[in-house]
């Protein structure tokens, strides 16, 4: 288990570059969220975008998922197939939130420690900044493994035309 919501691979896959991007291409989707009929297709197990060089996508989810993972990922063409790069992260929005309250708890607990001199207040901000900490690396590297197990199967299935 990661101590930060943060994890990166690298991948060796016996197809192209433009294989893999097209196999990518096949099962994501650009969703627009505020639209409903860009939400609900059959086939697609990724939102993002596929560029030329690389993608920025997640896993399709029915309801939301604030630990769900970003997935960035590079290919590079080699002889005999194609390396992707690829890098798991928290969104944006979740980091954002994840600080927030870790810093404000820890805040408070500094500010029971040195300036009110509430021993009991303090270890119990400190000890929920840690909860919650903790409970944000559980979730994240849960969906981690579940993003992980869908995208290696799609990587490995053999092109069928």
């Amino acid at each position: 288990m990661n101590l930060i919501p943060l994890h990166s691979e690298t991948l060796v896959s016996a197809l192209s570059k433009e294989e893999v991007l097209g196999q990518l291409n096949r099962v994501t989707k650009e969703v627009n969220y505020l639209d409903r009929r860009t939400q609900n297709s059959r086939g697609i197990l990724f939102n993002g975008i596929i560029g030329q060089k690389g993608f920025r996508i997640s896993k399709v989810v029915d309801k939301g998922d604030t630990f769900l993972p970003l997935i960035l990922g590079k290919v590079e063409e080699t002889p005999r197939g194609s390396i992707l790069f690829l890098s798991y992260r928290l969104f944006p929005g979740a980091i954002f939130f994840l600080a927030f309250w870790s810093l404000l708890l820890i805040g408070f607990g500094l500010f029971y420690s040195f300036g009110v001199i509430n021993y009991f207040n303090a270890s119990i901000c400190f000890a929920l900044a840690l909860f919650n900490y903790g409970l944000a690396l559980f979730f994240f590297n849960r969906q981690l493994k579940s993003s992980q197990k869908e995208f290696h199967q799609l990587i490995n299935f053999q092109m069928k035309d």
